[in-house]
């Protein structure tokens, strides 16, 4: 009954205001509630920490928010003054009290001494990024909660690189962290008094000029822009999110000027109030888009998500209405482009690297072995690919060329160390007006390299689990694939099994054992002979667990019984597990 004492510590609290207090009270009878909020601490996990707003240690309010300050502050102390002096970047979305918390985070800073630079009004994700890199700065903070629901926000940290911060220095901060006993007494400075002795500052047209100039780089060949670029008609979405500005201010710099925004989408909302979801890989997140785009005839709907650092896409389906692709089509269409763009302009490197998740569609390795380039898997999460791309840069191994993961995440240029999806619009739209000028749709593009390729299709299935017991239940699942003996699955002979967390890889048929060169992770995939895999992993930022399933034929049909079959197989054994 732990959380019980932690709710009278609250309660009893002097520094609660008196709406946090009465929030409080209100909930005495609800002790369900009640435990979920105070059974633990907000998880300040490897990308920092995202859940329901809300009085309570396991809620996101300005005590949880300068208890993750304090704990950054004490990490960039124990590096010394440079680190100290260097300071911090911090940016904000379109959230539900994203500005207070970043100015809470920037007082807290400031009170240990640490400089705060704060960008004074919305800004997308990978502009943070940048930030940190443009100003140089030891670390970059974004108070976002990405695209899960309006009752959510979040706060993530970033390291001197401009990336977010990997295992090894993510635990180093979490440690710092957790020593912190008592988020209600943690210590903040006042606005003025930071503000006049340097250890405040707000920042905002210097970063945002700084980062259109870099984005004139993304263009791969401005002369079919320049040409015909408003003969391409595109409708965007900001879905209420950051990233609008930056987004039709780098569309139209480039030459994309046939540009129609959806105005009652435009608008910064934290409710979402004009969308049916905030989430660019759910398909009626196009619903007004699409709409739209039958008015204007577009040629590409795009919609970025609440921080602007993913991106969909939907494009005409030969029938006058629009199909929405997947992240995986997304990203093959790019990188196919790019690495054929490069290659007919003599500028495709020899150690030409391309970077992806391992729960990201194989038809990125079919690709890059046709245009003789590397391709890298990494763990789910975009900063285990900017840790990569640091790596490359740094020891001089690989020219990096283009990062990507299944979900909607993608890199054109380095100068962001996450995804961008600004960098991503202009690039979907050079690529739509090359295949247009070509006399082809997206979609027409994309079933040709189905054909060239094979059928390569995936599909995504999340089980739910909820609180504390949620948790418990999905650890179970996990084990139990781990522990169990799987040598065939859905009538298909097992190859591999590979767990990610020992850090080794099963050869089922061979019966050897192999490491797996990447960091240790609760994940579990089991790949198949007919090169067909499934992969489990709780999820980093919502209370579920995710199972990732692709495969590969020769035809459509094939794929599509071969997925079905793999889906059917994977959701009766977890949900056999769940409900046991």
């Amino acid at each position: 009954m732990v959380w019980k004492q932690e709710y009278e510590r609250w309660l009893d609290s002097d520094v609660l205001e008196e709406e946090q207090r009465e929030e409080l009270a209100n909930l005495q009878s609800d002790e369900t509630e009640l435990e979920d909020r105070f059974y633990k601490s907000l998880t300040f996990g490897t990308g920092g920490m995202r859940g329901e707003i809300g009085v309570g240690t396991n809620r996101m309010n300005v005590y949880t928010v300068r208890k993750a300050a304090q704990g950054l502050a004490d990490y960039l102390q124990s590096f010394g003054e440079d680190a100290v002096r260097k300071g911090v970047v911090i940016a904000y979305d379109n959230r539900y009290r994203s500005q207070e918390f970043a100015r809470e985070a920037a007082l807290t800073l400031g009170a240990n001494g640490v400089r705060a630079y704060v960008l004074s009004s919305l800004r997308a994700t990978p502009l943070l990024s940048f930030s940190v890199r443009h100003l140089q700065t030891s670390a970059g903070i974004m108070i976002t909660a990405s695209h899960n629901p309006p009752e959510y926000n979040g706060l993530k940290v970033y390291g001197e690189d401009g990336c977010q911060l990997v295992p090894k220095d993510a635990d180093a901060l979490i440690s710092y962290v957790n020593r912190i006993e008592d988020e209600l007494t943690v210590r903040t400075g006042d606005e003025r008094e930071l503000q006049q002795q340097g250890l405040l500052a707000y920042v905002d047209e210097e970063v945002d000029e700084a980062y259109l100039e870099h984005l004139k780089g993304i263009t791969l060949n401005q002369s079919i822009v320049d040409e015909s670029g408003d003969d391409l008609s595109v409708v965007y979405t900001p879905l209420h999110g950051a990233a609008c500005q930056a987004t039709v201010d780098a569309l139209k710099q480039a030459g994309f000027s046939n540009l129609t925004v959806v105005e009652e989408q435009a608008k910064p909302d934290p409710s979402f109030s004009e969308v049916s979801s905030p989430n660019p890989e759910e398909h009626r997140a196009f619903d007004r888009a699409i709409e739209i785009g039958k008015e204007h005839d577009a040629d590409i709907l795009m919609a970025t998500d609440p921080d602007g650092d993913r991106i969909g896409l939907a494009v005409k389906d030969g029938s006058g209405d629009y199909t929405v692709l997947t992240g995986n089509q997304t990203g093959a269409l790019l990188m196919e482009y790019i690495l054929q763009t490069r290659k007919e302009q003599g500028t495709l490197p020899d150690d030409g690297l391309v970077i992806k998740t391992i729960v990201t569609s194989e038809l990125g390795q079919a690709i890059a072995n046709k245009y003789g380039v590397t391709l890298e898997n990494t763990l789910t999460g975009f900063k285990f690919i900017g840790e990569r791309i640091l790596q490359a840069h740094d020891e001089k191994q690989a020219t990096f060329l283009f990062g990507y993961e299944e979900s909607y995440g993608y890199l054109i240029q380095p100068f962001v160390r996450d995804k961008d999806a600004v960098q991503v619009a202009l690039m979907a739209a050079e690529v739509a007006l090359y295949h247009k000028r070509n006399e082809k749709t997206l979609l027409q593009a994309l079933e040709e390299m189905y054909e060239e390729y094979g059928w390569y299709l995936e599909e995504l299935v999340s089980f739910k689990a909820k609180g504390k017991t949620g948790q418990e239940k999905i650890e179970n699942v996990l084990d139990s694939f781990r522990k169990g003996q799987i040598n065939d699955f859905a009538g298909l002979i097992v190859k591999c099994i590979e767990d990610y967390q020992q850090g080794k890889r099963y050869d089922i048929q061979k019966s050897t054992t192999e490491p797996i060169e990447l960091p240790a992770s609760n994940v579990i995939k089991v790949r198949f002979e007919d090169g067909s895999w499934f992969c489990l992993r709780p999820s980093g930022t919502e209370p579920k667990m995710k199972a990732y399933i692709g495969v590969q034929s020769e035809s459509l049909s094939a794929s599509r019984s071969q997925l079905l079959n793999i889906k059917r197989t994977v959701v009766e054994k977890v949900e056999t597990i769940l409900e046991k």
